[in-house]
């Protein structure tokens, strides 16, 4: 039978095993290994104990100091009662020993006695400290593994205050930024208007033939996004779903040739070059056209900032099944691994101008329509890679897409 001595945790402590020659059998087999040489030793001894002369008083002393070896070695590692078990055989061994001394006289044999006697006391001493040893070692390790218990749920109730007070931060910065919007919202919405009906005035003078009539079509576009783009950083603030409940549905092909055209300043500046490759069948995937189109614009304005000159971004499309996957690829720096998780919180922002707010209001238009928005670095090469997925809407929907 082993004696197993395991700290509260359960985590075992000592394989000791336990004397006496009982359990020999069910010993590990370095203790079967230890204790069978400690008994080859006292046999040995003994036999030299027998046969030596006993006028050789010099090789019998050397015996006699050569016996304690196995006793201390055995109460170190069996304990009490290894020291006692192994010191009572050598004490057996000794006895032929002390049988020629008997044949000398009285006064010769008392002399030989004793010896037993501090063979046992060196077995029970020494294993009575080893034993005293192995429980503090044991008390140690138990109040280590505690304390070690003790720190991690300590770093853990940190770690979760700190999450909490950066929380905290977040709401105190997501209700300022509600009340400004709301006062925002009424002095940017009056002017917009007002822009807008000039606009539409200035059309009627441009017949759909004219080489201006597109301007003003895009000016009337863009008017109507950054009014709903107003309402969309309200309704962030407020923790709103976003996305209107009628979405104006257009081919992802035209959404992007619109974003592409408001943008080419932006590339022209720092010589970008936007490559677009959407096959037909994913250019005519139907998508929201204002929410999408500010999703793909704070991505393509990511790309633009993060990109120095004469860099490339590569705008693809695939369609799976009813759902699509479109990819935002440039060829700049990359995103740090442990910046990929955070770079979608709001006002998580790695330039000092950002307000990190632009991806963090993509991915929740994107997650309103039930898509996600994902970051990952490109795997040859340098860049980053920004997938958006989205579904389809339902078949009608399909249908009313203009090709």
């Amino acid at each position: 039978m082993h004696l197993r001595v395991c700290s509260c945790d359960g985590h075992l402590l000592s394989d000791r095993p336990r004397l006496p020659w009982a359990t020999y059998t069910t010993m590990s087999k370095m203790h079967k290994i230890y204790f069978s040489l400690l008994l080859l030793i006292i046999v040995v001894v003994g036999l030299l104990h027998t046969f030596t002369p006993t006028d050789q008083l010099i090789l019998h002393d050397i015996y006699r100091r050569a016996s304690y070896f196995p006793i201390v070695v055995g109460a170190l590692l069996f304990g009490v009662r290894g020291g006692v078990f192994l010191a009572v055989c050598t004490s057996i061994a000794f006895i032929p020993h002390l049988l020629h001394f008997y044949q000398l006289g009285p006064s010769a044999y008392l002399t030989e006695l004793p010896e037993v006697i501090l063979y046992l006391a060196a077995g029970l001493v020494t294993g009575a400290i080893a034993g005293k040893e192995k429980q503090l070692r044991i008390k140690y390790q138990a109040l280590s593994e505690k304390l070690e218990r003790s720190y991690k749920k300590l770093h853990q109730q940190t770690s979760t205050l700190v999450e909490a007070e950066e929380q905290l931060r977040a709401s105190q910065k997501l209700s300022a930024l509600g009340q400004l919007s709301a006062s925002l919202a009424h002095e940017v919405k009056n002017p917009l208007a007002s822009i807008r009906g000039a606009v539409e005035i200035l059309a009627d003078d441009f017949p759909p033939d004219h080489p201006k009539h597109e301007f003003a079509e895009i000016l009337l576009k863009e008017t109507s996004r950054l009014s709903s783009t107003v309402e969309e950083v309200l309704r962030f603030s407020r923790n709103q779903k976003p996305g209107p409940e009628n979405p104006s549905l257009e081919p992802l092909g035209q959404v992007l040739d619109r974003v592409s055209t408001l943008l080419e300043n932006n590339f022209r500046k720092k010589n970008i070059t936007l490559k677009t490759n959407i096959p037909t069948r994913e250019w005519q995937f139907p998508v929201d056209g204002n929410k999408m189109a500010q999703v793909f614009i704070n991505l393509l304005l990511n790309g633009c900032e993060a990109l120095e000159k004469d860099g490339t971004i590569e705008v693809g499309a695939e369609q799976n099944g009813n759902r699509i996957r479109i990819f935002f690829i440039d060829n700049g720096p990359g995103i740090p691994t442990a910046e990929q998780n955070t770079i979608f919180t709001p006002f998580y922002s790695t330039r000092k101008e950002g307000t990190g707010l632009g991806l963090a209001i993509s991915s929740r238009i994107v997650e309103s329509y039930g898509g996600t928005i994902t970051v990952e670095n490109r795997k040859r090469g340098k860049g980053a890679v920004f997938t958006v997925t989205l579904p389809a809407r339902d078949q009608q929907l399909h249908q009313g897409v203009p090709a």
